[in-house]
């Protein structure tokens, strides 16, 4: 079994509980990831833990190195990551304090962040009709759902682009298109991870309404973080518990969806290519 990731996102910057931890900083090609990793043991296994927006929250979601926390979450042997994730609601029932765990994605970034680590070379046409780990977060469910907690299985996150939050406009039309719960952040990780055959699955707390809802016409920093911290026990709760349940052995298709998908002549891809990604191709590019 290898390590398992946790990225902690807005009021989640560390993890208490965790035994015999060191901190690693670790170079990759795509620059510095956003802060050091805590690795250490948690129920009984390894983990590795990344604050999402570094310690002390000075990263904004547009200027996130995604893809330097993802490739060093595989230099650092990670195979499973459980992203935690404040997110805005869009439906009524999805009520603050609630955890949802979302199993699709859309994109309204405009494409402002990196996302892919095949690029300047190399191709790789990668599979996401079900962009998270089914069978991760099956177990993040009935998990959270075994503790008490009020738990949605399933839903679509919007992924827009920060740090400002949604206009009025934009909150509605979002709901227009059946939209479930609206994040800055998760998306990236999402299509970095599958990438590099590591199974992701979204921990997302609901801290407000968006700007939607009746009597709820504006959102404040204030608001979602003091919701968030309301449930960040819980999800240090559902955390170590989640970890005691996960098997040894990864029986999903996660572990090899770069099987078919790099479409470039192998023969073309350059030494730096192949060296710069060996941790991701190197068991189908020689």
């Amino acid at each position: 079994m290898g390590r398992i990731g946790i990225i902690g996102g807005s009021g989640l910057y560390k993890i208490e509980g965790i035994k015999k931890i060191k901190q690693a900083e670790v170079k990759t090609p795509f620059g510095r990831p956003s802060d050091k990793f805590s690795i250490g043991d948690l129920s009984g296994k390894e983990i590795v833990f990344l604050p999402r927006h570094g310690v002390g929250h000075r990263i904004s979601p547009s200027e996130i190195n995604y893809r330097a926390n993802i490739f060093a979450m595989k230099k650092l042997g990670v195979d499973r990551i459980i992203s935690v994730a404040a997110c805005g609601s869009l439906k009524a029932d999805l009520r603050p304090m609630d955890f949802v765990m979302a199993d699709q994605f859309v994109d309204r970034t405009n494409h402002s962040r990196e996302m892919s680590f095949f690029e300047k070379g190399i191709v790789a046409h990668i599979g996401l009709a079900h962009p998270v780990c089914q069978d991760l977060k099956n177990v993040l469910y009935e998990t959270t759902n075994s503790l008490g907690l009020r738990v949605h299985n399933g839903g679509t996150y919007i992924n827009m682009e920060g740090p400002a939050f949604s206009t009025l406009a934009e909150s509605n039309l979002y709901r227009s298109w059946g939209m479930d719960i609206i994040g800055m952040t998760n998306f990236a990780e999402a299509k970095l991870a599958r990438e590099a055959e590591i199974c992701y699955a979204v921990l997302a707390a609901v801290t407000d309404y968006d700007c939607w809802y009746p009597g709820h016409a504006s959102v404040t920093v204030d608001m979602v973080i003091k919701n968030l911290q309301n449930n960040i026990e819980n999800a240090k709760k559902i955390l170590a518990t989640v970890i005691k349940r996960l098997p040894e052995e990864r029986s999903c298709a996660c572990k090899e969806a770069l099987k078919f998908a790099i479409v470039t002549d192998k023969k073309l891809i350059t030494a730096k290519i192949k060296k710069d990604l060996n941790i991701i191709i190197g068991k189908y590019v020689r």
